[in-house]
């Protein structure tokens, strides 16, 4: 076994444990920490697959710019007072092993009928052809703009609607939030108007 078989095991097994933190540790904060190791070695699995610009993707975008974000939206949506109200769906448990099961019977039939013949290299004839170099800037440009559109796109809307949606939920104001905020202006107002009766 070579050394890039070794290492795209290696790194295949610490994605799928840092997955299964994402979804078993209950602080969101450790989930997203362990999602950025999720993301890390999926770019280094691309590396192995000589992907060179997606594993950089990966890295910059992914690992980077998204999980900024998504760090951001927790601190911003404080998810610790919500964990209370999670607790009290208890009906919750009881659907987790069916879809567990159906995930992994998914899974299974995605694995048993994968295509395990490795895609043709580019000779010299077809070099030139951007659909045929994998991993380059050039083949992910031409998949992207012509069979893969109206996906990309989708995917665009998609990310704006969840733009939008963090917004909303990030102005949600609770009543005693509120309250406080007109305690502090009424206590403001009557200060100036102290300050003014003094002046006069």
């Amino acid at each position: 076994m070579e050394f890039a078989h070794i290492l795209f095991l290696a790194f295949a097994a610490l994605a799928v444990v840092a997955a299964f933190n994402v979804i078993l540790q209950r602080n969101p904060i450790y989930s997203a920490i362990g999602l950025i190791v999720v993301l890390c070695s999926l770019a280094t699995l691309f590396l192995t697959l000589n992907a060179q610009f997606i594993s950089a993707m990966q890295i910059i975008v992914y690992a980077g710019a998204i999980m900024v974000l998504f760090v951001f939206v927790i601190m911003l949506l404080n998810v610790r007072s919500e964990e209370a109200r999670t607790d009290k769906q208890k009906y919750l448990k009881f659907l987790a092993a069916p879809l567990f099961l159906a995930l992994l019977a998914e899974v299974i039939a995605v694995v048993r009928y994968v295509n395990l013949t490795p895609q043709p290299l580019p000779s010299a004839n077809n070099a030139g052809d951007p659909s045929t170099v994998l991993g380059t800037v050039e083949n992910i440009a031409h998949g992207m703009f012509t069979n893969y559109v109206i996906p990309f796109e989708a995917a665009s809307v998609l990310i704006l609607m969840a733009i939008v949606g963090s917004m909303l939920l990030a102005r949600r104001e609770k009543p005693e939030e509120i309250a406080r905020i007109e305690k502090a202006l009424t206590r403001q107002q009557e200060e100036e108007i102290s300050k003014e009766e003094v002046a006069a």
